[in-house]
């Protein structure tokens, strides 16, 4: 089976960069372009559906949107309009979401049976999709006689996202089409995932062959290996305060240890964030280096592990001037990248 590469980005730049970017991902002829669905950044729905009528084969999606702040027949209902408008190149990873986000929104989280929602989420949403209506008595949702005429062109792949632990892992063995799990990189990790992932499957009669193990991962790639890591030093910092202890003890990180990059982050502080990431934090918690080096990382740790679909979330000159306001010599653009990992990395999965 051909290992899939996509890319995700962080909608940051100009929006005609934007589409531009799309375009030239979709002639390099990568399986998707994702979107981060956060109020931090450029709506993404928007942006999807602007390119939506300027690609012609590539995998569009929100990786991830959410149920906490989104209701599902919201998501139902738009992820059907971008299948219209896409002609069926429509996907999604639905999961709680960013929990530093939700703290900001001051959404109450913790002790909500946030499993039994997403368990929830994703009946309303194949509902509406497959049957545009939805009449729903859950714990968490419910619905009477709502329809709609949004409708998808064909099948709407729904992937669920998910970093904590063995339960949300299960769970989308049992419900969804595939698993997306972000920020891990560990062989320990993804033995993890794929061990639990599978007991889901097997727990409701599934076949495993049918679904798909996909790596939301942090990517920087250069004939210059170092400065792809440095690269990706400026980002790497950023997502430590999202992960749970238990998925940074799989990457050899002790928690105590990052409490002051998590300190730094919860007040905007940017340099100190980026002086604090060490460049063993940066070899544990992403992909970056050379496409060898990138290569050996994935044969190691990720592909023994049924991880067949590398989601890269490209670290360019742009989004570590936006950061920073640096420039790193020697760091190629994104669609360099891209082309990188089509052409380089792609083949020696496959």
């Amino acid at each position: 089976m051909a290992f899939k590469i996509s890319v995700v980005a962080l909608p940051e730049h100009p929006i005609e960069e934007i589409l531009n970017l799309i375009k030239k991902v979709d002639e390099l002829g990568l399986h998707g372009f994702w979107f981060v669905d956060e109020t931090y950044h450029k709506d993404c729905w928007i942006i999807m559906a602007a390119a939506a009528r300027e690609t012609n084969k590539i995998i569009m999606g929100p990786a991830v949107t959410h149920i906490y702040l989104r209701d599902p027949t919201h998501i139902a209902q738009m992820l059907a309009t971008l299948s219209e408008l896409s002609k069926g190149r429509t996907a999604a990873v639905i999961s709680i979401g960013n929990l530093i986000m939700l703290q900001q929104y001051h959404v109450k989280w913790e002790n909500t049976r946030p499993m039994e929602r997403m368990r929830e989420a994703f009946k309303v949403i194949r509902a509406l999709l497959e049957e545009g209506k939805v009449t729903f008595e859950g714990k968490h949702f419910k619905y009477t006689g709502l329809f709609t005429a949004a409708r998808p062109y064909g099948k709407v792949t729904l992937y669920m996202g998910a970093m904590g632990g063995p339960r949300s892992f299960q769970l989308a063995g049992e419900i969804a089409d595939g698993l997306m799990p972000a920020l891990g990189y560990s062989a320990e990790f993804w033995k993890d995932v794929q061990e639990n992932f599978k007991k889901g499957v097997q727990r409701v009669g599934r076949k495993l062959e049918e679904l798909e193990l996909a790596s939301w991962s942090v990517v920087s790639v250069a004939r210059n290996a170092d400065a792809a890591k440095e690269a990706a030093k400026t980002i790497v910092g950023f997502y430590i305060p999202s992960m749970p202890p238990r998925q940074l003890r799989m990457h050899g990180i002790d928690p105590e240890t990052v409490k002051e990059i998590n300190n730094a982050f919860f007040r905007g502080d940017v340099e100190t964030v980026i002086k604090l990431t060490t460049m063993d934090i940066v070899e544990k918690l992403s992909l970056s280096g050379s496409p060898e080096d990138i290569i050996q990382k994935l044969k190691k740790n990720f592909t023994p592990y049924g991880v067949s679909h590398l989601v890269a979330c490209i670290i360019d000159p742009f989004i570590v001037k936006f950061f920073t306001g640096r420039e790193i010599p020697g760091l190629p653009d994104f669609v360099e990248q891209a082309r990188l990992l089509k052409e380089e990395v792609a083949p020696a999965l496959s």
